[in-house]
């Protein structure tokens, strides 16, 4: 298995070429999952998506590949790893209007050769030092991009 330890992931940077395309091919799966969370975490921890309870599905799902901002990307022997930051364009500036997500293309007899899968989108459970807990699906624009297996 993939681990932070095993795979030297890349700095953020803008995408290129090889990482729209991986876009594109996990777009509509992306989408589909993100409603599912939103729909499922707003029975048991509405918290997670409570920057963006007021958009739309169709607003939420308003993005596009121009709005990939950065990826970071390593490889293992399982094949390529590819974390994203996507900008909500339905969501002000001013707030959190990200989604974090990790998407996986199959090598070396893993998954099928080439073809990109939503791996997952990133969801934050941060125990507070009160004992509390917050919830995140939905970050800033400062939020590093960084490994996560949620």
């Amino acid at each position: 298995m993939a681990t932070a330890e095993t795979v030297d992931l890349g700095p953020p940077h803008p995408p290129k070429e090889e990482s729209l395309k991986v876009f594109s091919e996990i777009e509509h799966e992306l989408k589909k999952t993100l409603l599912h969370m939103k729909h499922t975490y707003l029975k048991h921890e509405p918290e997670y998506f409570a920057p963006v309870q007021s958009l739309s599905d169709s607003e939420l799902t308003s993005f596009s590949s121009s709005d990939l901002e950065s990826v970071r990307v390593g490889t293992s022997a399982y094949g390529l790893h590819l974390f994203g930051k996507l900008r909500l364009p339905a969501m002000p500036d001013s707030g959190p209007a990200y989604v974090h997500f990790r998407a996986f293309v199959g090598g070396d007899g893993h998954n099928e050769p080439g073809v990109a899968t939503l791996h997952s989108i990133h969801t934050e459970d941060r125990e507070e030092p009160d004992g509390g807990h917050t919830y995140r699906a939905i970050f800033t624009k400062d939020d590093p991009l960084e490994w996560f297996d949620t």
